[in-house]
């Protein structure tokens, strides 16, 4: 997703709508079902770049707030959706929007990582999403939960602008490297899916025999 291109599409609104896109995608990403697809990593970032920039009207401090409400919010709806539906979504028959696989991803992290994975789960795509659910499923306290999400927000959705806005700041015309910038954030985002994808047996056995079925395909 082409980040700067979506706000300059809602730019005309001004910026309050501008704010309005942002804080949703965040939001959505956080505790909707359907928000697990979203770039947040790479748009958190790339806020705090344009506000350093002055572009979109963005204003760095005013994104931070706005984004850590959204992300903290979010993860308490996803806490209380997890909480109230409990393991019936485990019966929920897999649709476009919405994959069991990515529940039980979510729930071996926890599993593994126990309480921290409220704060982990902030930096690993998807499971980010239903890290709050599968806590709601399960036996964690509510205001253990909450110390978690406020300590994982504030790492997320305010670190990640922070570090856009002074890497803006440290590098000369920066504004020109924009989109390189910004897939070296959503590579570095995706290096710790990554990495627990290749811990897998399984899942390495389904990319050798992936790659070799390319290969006869080629020969």
């Amino acid at each position: 997703m082409n980040i700067e291109h979506i706000l300059e599409s809602v730019n005309h609104y001004g910026v309050y709508a501008v704010y309005a896109v942002l804080f949703g995608v965040i939001f959505a990403e956080s505790g909707l079902l359907i928000g697990f697809f979203l770039p947040g990593d790479s748009l958190l970032f790339t806020a705090g770049f344009l506000a350093q920039k002055g572009l979109f009207g963005l204003n760095i401090w005013v994104l931070i707030v706005g984004f850590f409400a959204a992300a903290v919010l979010g993860d308490n709806v996803g806490y209380s959706f997890g909480r109230r539906v409990g393991r019936r979504l485990f019966n929920k028959q897999d649709s476009v929007l919405f994959h069991k696989n990515n529940l039980t991803k979510a729930e071996d992290f926890y599993k593994k990582h126990g309480k921290k994975t409220i704060i982990l789960a902030r930096f690993v795509p998807v499971v980010r999403t239903f890290a709050p659910i599968v806590a709601g499923m399960g036996d964690m306290h509510y205001s253990t939960f909450v110390f978690y999400n406020i300590i994982g927000g504030l790492l997320w959705a305010v670190g990640l602008p922070l570090a856009g806005f002074f890497l803006g700041n440290l590098i000369p015309e920066s504004e020109k490297y924009l989109e390189v910038i910004v897939l070296g954030i959503v590579f570095l985002s995706l290096l710790p899916t990554l990495h627990h994808i290749l811990k897998d047996p399984n899942a390495r056995r389904e990319i050798r025999k992936f790659i070799a079925g390319k290969l006869k395909f080629y020969k």
